[in-house]
């Protein structure tokens, strides 16, 4: 495999985005600058693949500006906690700026809006804005709840498991952050049709939590069931799970979202258009991800199935 001279630094590179976002443009010979927070076996395993490893923060312009240096197109993904997303990317936009860089891929989210009155929302909407009025080739993917998501926060117990979330009965079309890999890499790729642009990105079909758990049932072959949650006691379990008060509170805000407004919902064929291949549905994702449902999730907000 011989590497072209374009350079794509891929920012959140050891995060369930960025490891395949690294992969897929690696195979197609590709040079890839991985940004990592922490040199450990994860960013190691990057290095094995081929990409050059730099180690820094979002928060520090000095590494940020580093890490630019001779970037053709860059993947933005700040995390959720801590909530700083703002100041990142106005670090990332000017350090990118300076630096020449021609385009950047930048991680949103479905449910950004101006109008938005929790925190994650409105600043993603302000933090595209920002972008777009940088000089560079600018797209922002707006992505439903992550497939990925339903084994982090799910309770298995001997032979059956549950799903106990702030749900509702409200709908959404899980996506699998394997898929938006493929779009990601491909927009790096070749950018200039992508300029300015927002794509919101689903999995292939609209379900609400039950029917994702009959889904995950058939494929498991344990009995699977969703239990809908009030907020409060989802958050007070995910802070005993070791999760942050903030990201308990975030979440609780988005599942109030997700039940009273349509701003997770929805399907379209850009995965397919963009990526190349259809996404994963439900099934083929608890299929790819077993071993993921044969323990507790990382979130499980119960211990025990009743």
């Amino acid at each position: 495999m011989s590497d072209t001279t374009d350079l794509f630094l891929i920012t959140g590179a050891t995060g369930k985005t960025g490891v395949p976002t690294v992969e897929l443009l690696r195979q197609g010979g590709f040079r890839v600058r991985a940004l990592v927070h922490t040199l450990d076996d994860r960013a190691t395993q990057l290095h094995e693949l081929g990409a050059e490893v730099v180690q820094g923060d979002l928060l520090d312009f000095d590494a940020v500006s580093s890490a630019m240096m001779g970037v053709t197109a860059a993947y933005f993904c700040y995390p959720i906690d801590p909530p700083r997303l703002l100041e990142a990317t106005a670090i990332f936009a000017q350090a990118a700026t300076e630096a020449g860089v021609g385009a950047v891929v930048n991680m949103s989210q479905s449910p950004a809006r101006r109008e938005a009155q929790y925190y994650g929302p409105r600043e993603h909407w302000i933090a595209e804005r920002l972008l777009d009025r940088t000089p560079m080739m600018t797209t922002h993917l707006r992505p439903t709840l992550f497939a990925d998501w339903l084994s982090w926060q799910w309770v298995r117990h001997e032979n059956q498991g549950v799903l106990r979330l702030p749900f509702g009965s409200a709908r959404h079309a899980p996506i699998a952050s394997a898929d938006q890999a493929k779009v990601i890499a491909a927009i790096l790729a070749n950018p200039a049709p992508h300029d300015r642009q927002v794509y919101p990105l689903y999995g292939p079909e609209e379900l609400d939590h039950h029917e994702i758990a009959q889904k995950i049932s058939k494929t498991l072959g344990i009995p699977v069931r969703y239990e809908p949650v009030d907020t409060e006691s989802f958050a007070a379990a995910l802070r005993a799970q070791g999760g942050s008060p903030f990201l308990a509170q975030y979440l609780s805000n988005v599942a109030r979202d997700y039940q009273t407004s349509d701003a997770f919902a929805g399907t379209n064929n850009l995965v397919e258009t963009i990526g190349g291949t259809p996404p994963m549905t439900v099934e083929q994702y608890t299929t790819a991800s077993r071993t993921s449902f044969e323990s507790q999730g990382q979130y499980a907000a119960w211990a025990s199935v009743a």
